[in-house]
């Protein structure tokens, strides 16, 4: 076990010990700057019936840490000395749902655009953004359709340039999403002509095949943050974000979804989120939908 304290030169400093955990309920106070904190650094608005969930997964950080309550680990993540542990607070109070092929409509359509983009477009270059992408079952099934609408379209032997970026705010999902494997049961959900795009493996794992991961940069993003892309892209995946941020943090980020889109651009947003009075700068295209206008 270890423990943090501070030194006589005010910097936290870590040192074997063995710490009972006095809280089992994270109070007022340390919530609030916690959640102020993860409010500042992440967009994300934790309410007051998330209180036993930040304690739960808090606790544990605590342990590893070797703190004794919440108030020491408040302390630590608001101090100069707390920039790992930020990271590691964000990866344990962000939630990561995902399937492959979930919100299947999304893939249809995606299907639909290609194959009109790969008929039309003079331009031989395709950009896609997933967003939020989580332990990769995402970036994965637009992979699938994508390679699907490549061979189709014969682009493939036409120099297409296909490139998808996969980004999460939690590292250890980007690290698992870049890792490509799976337990046989997740696989369960990918359509039967895919199939031949992964590899099931003896030991009950699926593994991605490298036709796949050739298509996908994963990286860590905080959507927060300063973006490093530079080029704009065709089609952005961003579900099930933005129903952890408040309204003036959603309008941002979809007026800079819509700077990052080309001219017609596509978004593809969660079932239960929508642009209703947060953005006029798209226009639907279908349940949750939607395409660029200005």
């Amino acid at each position: 076990m270890q423990t943090t304290g501070r030194s006589s030169e005010g910097q936290f400093v870590v040192a074997p010990a063995a710490v009972a955990i006095q809280d089992d309920l994270i109070g007022r106070e340390d919530f609030d700057a916690i959640r102020a904190l993860m409010h500042r650094i992440a967009g994300i608005k934790l309410s007051d019936s998330k209180r036993d969930l930040v304690s739960g997964r808090l606790r544990r950080r605590l342990g590893v840490l070797g703190l004794e309550n919440f108030s020491q680990y408040r302390l630590l993540v608001d101090s100069p000395a707390g920039d790992d542990e930020r990271l590691q607070m964000i990866n344990a109070l962000t939630t990561n749902l995902t399937s492959f092929f979930r919100e299947a409509h999304h893939f249809v359509a995606l299907a639909e655009l290609l194959d009109r983009m790969l008929a039309t477009a003079e331009q031989r270059r395709l950009r896609i953004w997933s967003a939020a992408c989580s332990s990769g079952e995402e970036p994965y099934s637009i992979a699938m359709v994508v390679h699907g609408a490549l061979q189709k379209a014969g682009a493939m032997k036409r120099g297409w340039d296909a490139r998808i970026l996969a980004t999460d705010i939690d590292s250890n999902m980007v690290d698992l999403a870049a890792a490509g494997s799976y337990q046989a049961e997740r696989a369960d959900a990918i359509p039967p002509q895919f199939e031949r795009l992964v590899r099931r493996r003896l030991d009950g794992l699926v593994e991605m095949k490298q036709a796949l991961r050739d298509l996908i940069a994963f990286k860590r993003l905080n959507l927060q943050d300063k973006w490093p892309m530079q080029g704009r892209f065709d089609v952005i995946f961003c579900r099930n974000v933005v129903i952890y941020f408040d309204k003036p943090t959603q309008r941002q980020l979809f007026d800079r979804l819509a700077d990052l889109l080309q001219p017609d651009g596509w978004l593809f947003i969660g079932h239960s989120e929508s642009l209703l009075g947060v953005s006029d700068r798209f226009e639907s295209q279908g349940r949750t939908i939607y395409r660029k206008i200005r």
